[in-house]
């Protein structure tokens, strides 16, 4: 089966993304792929630290996979009642990516300061820090961050930790993540659209923050071995935080540029184009 590289018109009553041609469409749509499926995480703290970081996950503390699943799964509890609910709705055309980064660069300072045992009291702050951020850049691609489905969406970032050499080369890792998220996603948003609470956490929420939590936990792993190695310290922290955010930013703002496109094109198009384009 031949694949198609363009995008069909702009669904009638769907306001189209300006401008609304095709080139411009795909164009966009490459900079959301080349963004999502970055090399990942682990390989850029690998090029910071200048040593694999595989030596840094042998000197975890043993137990560490069971604790730092609570703690990741408590930083987005806490992030998603917290974290959107003081950015406004205001339409915005720019993000504030690099006062995110500033402000999680200043936790990571701290934390690398008290090595592993301050992951448990940074990583909330950080986590709450980078789902403010997220949401921003939601809103800065045309999202209300008051949506329940926009909400999810900012939830569903924390699960994407870029291409993954396992993956296959026939489908991209972000088109698997959502597939992976999707019953979580969709049982959530059932349940957030039908509570009067908004983002109360329990049940199907919190079945999806666990969902996620698990594939976040990866990259809290990946970070907490870099800070592990020698003589990382307060400025060492600092550097790790900012990589760990920029990661996600740059997840964020692919994550909703295809979210934009889906609006004007329908899902099933954005992903066939998607899958189309060579990485």
């Amino acid at each position: 089966r031949t694949r198609s590289n363009s995008l069909p018109r702009p669904q009638t009553g769907i306001h189209p993304m300006d401008p609304p041609h095709t080139p411009a469409a795909l164009e966009t749509l490459r900079t959301a792929r080349a963004l999502l499926e970055n090399p990942g995480l682990a390989a850029r703290m690998t090029n910071l630290i200048g040593s694999p970081i595989e030596k840094g996950l042998d000197m975890l503390p043993s137990g560490w996979n069971k604790r730092v699943g609570a703690i990741t799964k408590a930083a987005l509890v806490k992030a998603a009642d917290v974290a959107i609910s003081t950015l406004g709705d205001q339409p915005s055309r720019d993000s504030s990516n690099r006062w995110h980064k500033l402000s999680v660069a200043t936790t990571g300072g701290v934390g690398g300061f008290f090595g592993l045992a301050g992951l448990a009291v940074e990583l909330p702050i950080s986590t709450t820090i980078m789902m403010r951020s997220i949401a921003d850049i939601a809103r800065s691609e045309g999202e209300s961050p008051n949506r329940p489905d926009t909400r999810l969406g900012c939830i569903e970032v924390f699960a994407l930790g870029g291409k993954n050499p396992s993956d296959d080369g026939t489908e991209s890792g972000y088109y698997l993540m959502r597939a992976a998220l999707a019953q979580a996603v969709g049982q959530a948003t059932e349940y957030v659209a039908g509570s009067a609470a908004g983002m109360a956490a329990p049940p199907a929420l919190m079945r999806l923050i666990s969902v996620v939590s698990q594939r976040f936990g990866i990259q809290v792993t990946e970070k907490a071995a870099a800070q592990a190695m020698p003589a990382i310290g307060a400025a060492g922290g600092a550097l790790i935080n900012t990589l760990f955010i920029d990661h996600f930013q740059d997840m964020a703002r692919g994550h909703f540029i295809v979210r934009r496109l889906e609006r004007s094109y329908g899902k099933a198009a954005v992903k066939q184009a998607y899958d189309a384009l060579e990485g």
